[in-house]
């Protein structure tokens, strides 16, 4: 059975406020979602020998609707009417795909769920994704999944996704770090969480807006020259605990080594590992959950 499940978030009322993605007629709303900011990896080529060729990795506003479409008609009509519509209102496509040409085996990726095109038998689904671009506003990506599933001559499940991706900036400032914070969490806890050190998906290069968080914690070393850390990275629960121990660690190293190349802290005074999902402060069954266990500990050694 082909599956191409398109953005498991949490559940949220959602539907009225969407301004890119609208109900086929006489479908049923099954689950609905939205957040202000968030990241998914959306396939836009087949998959072959269990990987993509092509993924895009967007971040924005990001809404979501599964639906049950009409059992009097066919994902076709349905796929049909959703290009007709997107195709008038100015996007552009930049990949659909049949269940004969969406490629072989299987792949889950965060964000986006498991596709799964190794089953040709029992199910019938249609997947496409377009941009529109806007100047001011920010581009905008939709994805359209249709999947009936059937046995013999019943069709037991007719699943619509819908998902569009505004390409918006994040709201900065929601979370202060600075020394004083830092010294206070440290002094009554032991240790202090850092979650302005951000990184791309599976990367631990530090991004450009990470600096401000950096220049607090050299500012704590330098204002307190006996404190020795640990600079200990966590993740979330998705993907294998093999790898998140291993990415843990080295955006820990790589915080460690930004402090003692840019800010001529003493490596000696710094201590970097990982413990992957080890140590999570919230659910890892929300994205919110998630993205609080992402983050990086200041512990005092």
């Amino acid at each position: 059975m082909y599956k191409i499940l398109i953005c498991f978030l949490p559940l949220m009322a959602y539907a009225e406020e969407q301004s890119f993605i609208s109900m086929y007629p006489g479908s049923r709303v099954r689950s609905q979602g939205s957040q202000a900011f968030d990241e998914i990896n959306v396939p836009v080529s087949p998959i072959k020998k269990e990987a993509f060729a092509k993924i895009l990795h967007l971040e924005g506003k990001l809404t979501w609707v599964n639906y049950e479409f009409p059992e009097n008609r066919s994902t076709l009509e349905v796929y049909k009417n959703y290009e007709i519509s997107l195709q008038k209102a100015g996007f552009q496509f930049l990949f659909s795909c049949s269940p004969k040409d969406c490629g072989e085996g299987h792949k889950t990726l965060r964000g986006v769920g498991e596709y799964n095109a190794s089953d040709r038998g029992g199910s019938d689904f249609r997947y496409l994704v377009a941009k529109l671009t806007r100047e001011k506003e920010g581009d905008v990506y939709v994805t359209v999944l249709l999947r009936a599933d059937h046995n013999r001559s019943k069709v037991y499940n007719r699943v619509l996704n819908v998902a569009s991706i505004e390409m918006k900036p994040m709201q900065e400032g929601l979370v202060a770090v600075n020394a004083a914070v830092l010294a206070e969490d440290l002094k009554n806890s032991g240790h202090a969480s850092v979650y302005g050190i951000l990184f791309d998906l599976d990367k631990a290069e530090i991004r450009a807006e990470s600096w401000p968080a950096l220049d607090e914690i050299a500012k704590l070393l330098k204002q307190n020259n006996d404190l020795k850390l640990y600079v200990v990275g966590h993740t979330d629960n998705a993907g294998t605990f093999e790898h998140n121990m291993e990415l843990s660690k080295r955006r820990a190293v790589a915080v460690a080594n930004s402090l003692t190349t840019k800010y001529s802290i003493e490596a000696t005074r710094l201590r970097a590992d990982g413990i992957g999902p080890l140590s999570p402060v919230n659910t890892n069954r929300t994205e919110q959950g998630r993205a609080k266990n992402r983050r990086v500990e200041l512990v005092e050694q």
